[in-house]
Formats: C-alpha cells, structure tokens, sequence
C-alpha cells in the first residue's frame, strides 16, 4: 500500500510538472520587423539583426515562445496587426487608436530629431523658421507618429504640401539623397548608423527641436486577438526583468555607443 501511494504521489508530482511547464510555454507566435536604422538592419554577410531582433529573440528565450519572423512596411504591419495576422511587432508607439487592437510593452526611450539637408540656409534653426520657407519640404515614414510637438508641426506642413510619406527607411533616405526633400525626420536609432556611411558624411545636420521633455516610448505591439492578457502581462515582466539585469543596456550597446544606449533606457 506505501509503495503504491509513494508511486501515485511521484506521478502526479511528474505531471503537474509537465503541465507547469506546459502551461509557462507561450507557443507560437507570429512576428514583423520593419527596417530601420540600428533597430533592424542587414550585416555585411546579409544576415538580420539589430536592437529590435535582439530584444524579441531574448523576450521569446525566457519564455519559451518559438517566434515565426518576417520583414515588412511599418502600413502592412499595422494592417496585419489590426486584421489578425501578425501577432506582436517591434519599437511601436502607443497611441488611443491602437490600443483598441494591441497592446503596447514599452522597452525604449527615443527622441526625434530632424535631418536637414546641408544646403539649406543656416538660417533655419527652429521650427517657425521651417516653416517659414516654402522652398523646403520634409520626408517622413507613413504611419509613424513623432510626439505631440513635432506631429503638429508636421500637420502644419502637411496642408501647405510640404510632407513626402515614404513607405520605409530606405525610401524616405532615397528622397533625402537625390533632393526631392530637403529634410528628414529621424529618431537617434535612426540617424545613428547614417554616421558611419562615407557617402553620407557631412550631407546632413541634426537639429533637435522639440521640448527637452517630448520624447517618444517605443515597445513590443501584442495583438489582442491572438495575445491574452496573462500572456502581455508575462511579456511585460520579462521586459522588466531584462531591463533590470542589465540585459536592455547591453543589447543596446551592441548597435550603439554606450552614452546613446543608456539614454534609450528612460522609459
């Protein structure tokens, strides 16, 4: 009788085990990057990397969540969010439309800057004086939101003519380049690798024109459809987590310097 007890107890101790770990497990999920400066680049060898894979890879080791990868336009991204074929993407802004279909989990700090062309005046050292000058127009990336100081700005400019959308990073530098805009909006993640490319040196200056205090937060993006509450606040534990252990810092050490990768982790 003592044997079979101590075997029924061993048993169920295996199988709440399993179904611990059954239920800790996250499964599949579905994810989209988007190209964009150190978040999400090609190395040399035309591999995928950056501060956004880095940080999914990482969330999905902890979890034991198997993550299905795929690269796409920021617009596409928001449609397969929104429709339910995308599960979860990368350094998004949280906004009261998007919140009715996802969930935002914040792990980055940014700040937006505007790139301006270096044949345009000196004369032009704020916003007001952009604006200003019909001569100059500005490129930015569809769908992305910049803060409350500078998406007005942008508005402003948006009904005299003055606002290319472009529909990735790429694009939008492409314009830049050739001269169809005079001006680019760029967050330092953004601008930051533009240093480093001969063909861009000395093409552009950084102007930072917003309140000291109007940063934007960018974060993991989890459908509702598809990501439970439990599962988002188990998301957000380990981001929490990563950020604590210094984890967050030394991803974002990798694709930057060390004073720009502690800035990113005010949030």
């Amino acid at each position: 009788m003592l044997a079979r007890l101590i075997l029924s107890a061993a048993l169920l101790g295996l199988s709440s085990t399993a179904g611990a770990e059954t239920s800790g497990a996250c499964g599949h999920l579905r994810s989209a990057f988007y190209e964009y400066g150190a978040l999400y680049y090609k190395t040399a060898d035309g591999h995928w990397t950056g501060i956004d894979k880095d940080v999914v890879d990482e969330v999905a080791r902890r979890l034991g969540c198997t993550i299905d990868p795929s690269t796409d336009s920021r617009v596409r991204i928001w449609a397969g969010l929104n429709g339910g074929t995308i599960d979860l993407s990368v350094s998004a802004m949280s906004t009261p439309e998007r919140e009715k279909y996802a969930r935002v989990v914040p792990y980055i700090s940014e700040r937006n800057y505007v790139l301006l062309h270096k044949d345009v005046s000196t004369s032009i050292r704020s916003m007001d004086d952009f604006l200003a000058d019909p001569t100059i127009k500005i490129g930015v990336i569809k769908t992305f939101r910049h803060g409350k100081v500078y998406d007005a700005w942008l508005e402003r400019l948006r009904a005299k003519g003055r606002v290319y959308e472009a529909p990735d990073y790429e694009a939008m530098l492409r314009l830049f380049k050739v001269g169809r805009v005079q001006a680019v909006m760029a967050i330092s993640t953004g601008w930051y690798p533009l240093v480093k490319q001969e063909t861009m040196a000395g093409s552009y200056r950084i102007m930072d024109w917003a309140p000291p205090k109007d940063t934007v937060v960018g974060g993991l993006i989890l459908s509702r459809q598809h990501v439970d509450e439990a599962l988002a606040a188990r998301v957000s534990q380990t981001i929490r987590a990563m950020r604590e252990d210094g984890t967050l810092k030394r991803i974002f050490e990798r694709h930057l310097d060390p004073e720009l990768a502690a800035r990113l982790l005010n949030f």
